[in-house]
């Protein structure tokens, strides 16, 4: 089944046909009609329309040995409709670092968060080595964010300076119970701009309050050198039942 949120927000037609599509592994039209009780015509519109989005694909089943005919055109979902179905999430995520804490001791949860923003780094710092203005990495870092699930936008006027604003943080459940996160996730910030970010949080105007990453402009290295990486943390000793 959809997310709540999807359902709820979504053509009601276009989450008919995509959950058919999920239970059965695809249908040609006529099937996926009578499927979702809808007109052949209108099914179809539907299915090209998600097509063009990128949610379905078109597949052709191809017929047996001794059928005749011209294969049959079924549709089915694409790995852009992933996102739209439950996953294990922040539940589990939390669960596990729990697990850790009972198994190796207070302080592993946070050394499994610190190897976490590490690669996160990693990942980001070859997409932000490519630009060389502290403006175009911070709207580059701002956009991986975003697309990672902050909910994130660069933002620059004369009264309040240069920074980024986020009104969404996947990993506020976790900042919750392990503190010391938030810590971690401005210094992989400020590794990947090469300077520092103040993180702050702002009422927003009917008092919803987001994450305000200030950024300070005449800190910016100017050797052309990458951001330093996080030191690695010491190997798991898991023979000695230990994590670091």
């Amino acid at each position: 089944m959809f997310l709540g949120a999807y359902r709820d927000t979504m053509r009601a037609s276009w989450a008919a046909i995509l959950e058919a599509l999920k239970r059965s592994g695809g249908l040609p039209v006529a099937d996926l009609a009578r499927e979702v009780n809808m007109s052949y015509m209108g099914v179809k519109q539907h299915c090209l329309k998600l097509v063009e989005m990128g949610y379905l694909e078109e597949w052709r089943l191809p017929r047996k040995k001794k059928e005749v005919g011209r294969p049959e055109k079924l549709y089915r979902l694409t790995s852009r409709c992933d996102p739209l179905f439950p996953e294990a999430g922040v539940d589990l995520t939390l669960a596990v670092l729990r697990g850790v804490r009972q198994m190796f001791g207070d302080t592993a949860p946070e050394k499994v968060l610190f190897r976490y923003f590490q690669e996160l780094q990693e990942q980001w710092q070859p997409k932000l080595r490519a630009v060389q203005s502290l403006v175009e990495k911070a709207t580059r870092l701002a956009d991986l964010r975003d697309k990672a699930g902050w909910f994130s936008r660069c933002y620059h006027d004369a009264s309040t300076g240069f920074r980024i604003e986020e009104f969404h943080n996947p990993l506020a459940r976790v900042h919750e119970e392990y503190p010391n996160a938030l810590r971690m996730e401005v210094q992989m910030m400020e590794a990947l701009l090469g300077t520092r970010v103040v993180r702050t949080e702002a009422p927003g105007g009917k008092g919803k309050k987001h994450v305000v990453y200030e950024i300070a402009t005449l800190e910016v290295r100017k050797d052309g050198e990458p951001a330093p990486t996080l030191p690695l943390p010491q190997k798991p000793d898991l023979q000695q039942g230990r994590l670091f």
